[in-house]
């Protein structure tokens, strides 16, 4: 069954008249006939009956009229979906975050994204870092939100925020739990829990930076790759964990109770940047207009209210 077919049937049915349904289409009248003929032989049912003095719709074409008409509606939204696709008006993007990214960058992006671009919907997801650029490779996702950025050609990137300061993490018995800030050379000869370097390199890789800086070598006695995991192995064993500021804020670590400690670092400060990265082949138009949503973000500090309130539950 050709689309053609169902058209022109259509605008037979509503001009019950081959002539002006023949001049309606551009057609001639023996090539609209000959369209309906094969229409009904592929369906292998009468839909039209004619004689010399009227065209009228057998009651199969007047029920195979009403299903048509929703085909051809059809198809024809479909067409103006994949156009409004291509030209970045409409579709989908998958965007994945960090919690820097949820506090800092997507309010104002999706507020932005809604405003000049209300049909293209957006899928959110928080995931680390790793499992964020294993699934942009994948295709899964579109943009990733992340710590540093990748130094491969696969991908693109534009820093968002910076100076995102690491805490150490700490249980109510520690002895670090009553300190307001530790230098980071007396982390020598402590045990650390910490997590594997595929979730999050550029946290890793910072706090083996400023390790080297002291000449010292942490000793990782066990492994968490979940920040909760982590709080929860701190308040029951002598071990220092990690976390950035913001999530040390979010998770309320330093408030009264009886829950883990942040402990600020010195000497120095572990520190993150905030990267948004994407394909550098990529095809989904609408990265490139959630991408322009983001362009007035200048690059920042996430030290300044989070490191004051966080100062003022460890005074506590």
């Amino acid at each position: 069954m050709e689309f053609r077919h169902l058209v022109s049937f259509l605008a037979l049915a509503e001009e019950l008249h081959f002539g002006r349904a023949a001049q309606r289409l551009h057609l001639s009248q023996p090539s609209l006939s000959a369209q309906l003929r094969k229409l009904e032989a592929t369906l292998d049912v009468l839909l039209v009956e004619r004689n010399s003095h009227e065209v009228r719709l057998t009651p199969a074409g007047r029920e195979f009229e009403l299903q048509a008409r929703q085909i051809v509606a059809q198809l024809e939204r479909a067409a103006l979906a994949a156009k409004a696709t291509a030209e970045g008006r409409a579709g989908t993007l998958s965007v994945g975050y960090n919690l820097p990214a949820s506090r800092h960058v997507l309010p104002g992006a999706l507020a932005r994204m809604t405003d000049r671009h209300p049909d293209i919907a957006v899928s959110l997801w928080e995931k680390r870092t790793g499992p964020q650029l294993a699934a942009l490779a994948a295709g899964s996702l579109d943009i990733a939100l992340v710590y540093g950025h990748p130094s491969t050609s696969e991908f693109r990137y534009r820093r968002l925020l910076h100076r995102v300061p690491l805490v150490a993490v700490v249980g109510r018995r520690h002895r670090w739990a009553d300190r307001p800030s530790v230098p980071f050379a007396e982390l020598q000869g402590q045990e650390c829990v910490l997590f594997a370097r595929e979730q999050c390199p550029a946290m890793y890789d910072s706090i083996f930076r400023a390790a080297a800086l002291n000449r010292i070598s942490l000793t990782v006695a066990r492994h968490a790759d979940d920040p909760g995991a982590t709080a929860h192995m701190v308040s029951v064993r002598p071990l220092v964990g990690f976390a950035s500021v913001t999530r040390a804020m979010s998770m309320g670590l330093g408030a009264p109770g009886a829950g883990p400690v942040a402990v600020k670092l010195s000497n120095p400060v572990p520190t993150l940047d905030l990267y948004a990265v994407w394909r550098a082949e990529e095809s989904n138009p609408a990265t490139a207009l959630f991408l322009d949503c983001m362009e007035s973000l200048q690059p920042r500090t996430d030290e300044g209210v989070d490191d004051v309130a966080l100062q003022h539950q460890i005074e506590q």
